[in-house]
């Protein structure tokens, strides 16, 4: 990708909106309105307001006629979407998930030109199988909540006697994705970046240290970074957690947890404190149930698990807890009458550190048919926070051809964790830290510092799809490689 196409703008501006807290009922977030069969679905792209810490902040929208957020469509059938955008500034939107022909991907110049103001694009393709998924700005733009739900919903979901809640979360800055960046990397005239690294131990001895308000050099032997930016705020479905998204819910029901990660620079472990769930699905793919009650997700990961609710009911909060911070967001569930206490964004403990234990306990319901792969790749992450370059060694030959089994293995040399995402295709994890492994199948990966993943799927999407790490600022600045079918140009 160009770098231009990662600097557009972004616009925060001032508009009233009222911060009262409000009982939603279930599935406020992408519900999907049946389009005619001549017709395709509207999902137009706008300007909206919501309030953070007492301010009004102007951001995007991706939204149905009705107003709601994202789309819902059924498995099996065809992706018809009418695109159109009511902004003011150019963009386009990648349908995180999807296996799209490369020409409807949505990353800009590779290969479609930027949707631009007052334009209407449609796409059409097969939607593919059920998922949790989500559409976004492959852009700067994906910053200031240029992102919806994108679920697709099967018929034993349709069937299934579970409510569903969506929670997309994000991290949100009044400053410009712009500017963001420039502190980054040390050339804003307005200093540096704010920056947290947290304070913790872990991963073969590794310390982590606090570096206090500033950029820190590249990290010494022993140091591991975790946060680049300090944010404002951390949201779930627009809301901070001192005001949450209260979801109405039924004594003794059951609940089905659609979590979204779409922060842009920001992972999170999702705890249900009370309640124990089950994790049935990975960025939108079936996996052997894993009990628990709390799990980790990246930015760009998706995380569908499945609650049982007492019978006396009460009101329980789904957190968010920021990585390596006390800083957390989330939504409650209450039954009717609950008692709704206030809560506060920070917690008295700082989120836990996302490691790999649980990638290693994953397993698919669907796994990839057996077979020898046709060619391997070796990929290096590398980079370091002094000079904010990120990148993906050996990539240059990333090159293959319809119908081969690919491996491709990854290892983080550097010392941020990478979350890496791949287009047009679902892959399943089969190796990890150097051992074999019957992993989950998805699209979005975790890279720990010091790490090693080996990555397998099918050549059978023709394009030049990116491999990239899904932290918006690394991938900007460098940490975006391409696969390339033979003969695509």
């Amino acid at each position: 990708m160009k770098r231009r196409d990662f600097l557009n703008g972004l616009m925060v501006g001032a508009a009233a909106l009222g911060t009262s807290a409000a009982l939603h009922p279930i599935r406020t977030w992408a519900q999907g309105v049946a389009a005619k069969p001549s017709a395709p679905d509207t999902l137009s792209l706008g300007y909206r307001s919501i309030d953070v810490k007492g301010r009004s902040a102007r951001v995007f929208g991706l939204v149905q006629p009705d107003g709601t957020p994202g789309l819902s469509l059924d498995a099996g059938a065809e992706f018809d979407v009418a695109l159109s955008s009511g902004i003011d500034e150019s963009t386009l939107i990648h349908w995180h998930g999807l296996t799209p022909p490369w020409a409807a991907d949505g990353v800009p110049d590779n290969p479609a030109a930027l949707l631009q103001p007052s334009e209407t694009r449609r796409y059409t393709f097969p939607v593919g199988a059920g998922g949790t998924h989500w559409m976004h700005a492959h852009t700067l733009q994906e910053q200031n909540l240029l992102a919806a739900p994108l679920i697709v919903r099967t018929a034993d979901d349709i069937k299934r006697d579970e409510q569903e809640v969506i929670v997309l979360l994000h991290d949100f800055s009044f400053l410009p994705a712009e500017e963001l960046l420039a502190r980054l990397k040390g050339n804003s005239p307005h200093g540096a970046m704010p920056m947290d690294h947290g304070a913790v131990q872990g991963m073969a001895g590794i310390q982590h240290t606090m570096s206090g308000n500033s950029v820190s050099g590249m990290a010494m032997p022993g140091t591991m970074d975790l946060n680049d930016i300090n944010y404002d705020a951390y949201l779930a479905n627009d809301r901070m957690l001192d005001d949450p998204e209260v979801v109405r819910v039924e004594k003794g029901g059951r609940v089905r947890l659609r979590i979204i990660n779409g922060a842009t620079a920001t992972a999170f472990t999702i705890d249900m404190g009370r309640l124990p769930g089950e994790l049935v699905a990975v960025d939108g793919q079936g996996v052997v149930p894993v009990a628990g009650m709390s799990f980790p997700v990246a930015m760009g990961q998706r995380l569908d698990i499945r609650l049982s609710l007492p019978k006396e009911g009460g009101a329980f909060p789904v957190l968010a807890l920021r990585e390596g911070a006390r800083e957390r967001t989330g939504i409650v569930l209450a039954t009717a009458g609950a008692d709704i206490r206030n809560m506060t964004v920070a917690g008295d403990t700082k989120g836990p550190v996302l490691e790999i234990d649980l990638e290693q306990r994953l397993h698919p319901v669907s796994p990839l048919a057996t077979r020898p792969a046709d060619h391997r790749f070796e990929l290096s992450l590398t980079g370091e926070m002094a000079a904010y370059n990120w990148r993906v060694d050996g990539a240059d030959g990333l090159v293959v051809k319809r119908g081969q089994r690919i491996e491709v293995a990854i290892g983080n040399t550097s010392m941020m964790a990478h979350p890496m995402h791949l287009h047009g295709h679902h892959f399943q994890v089969v190796g990890i830290n150097g051992a074999p492994v019957v992993g989950a199948v998805r699209d979005t990966v975790l890279v720990p510092p010091m790490a090693s993943v080996v990555l397998a799927f099918d050549a059978d999407n023709p394009g030049r799809w990116p491999l990239h790490c899904h932290h918006l600022y690394h991938m900007a600045t460098g940490m975006m490689a391409y696969l390339t079918y033979d003969g695509v140009g």
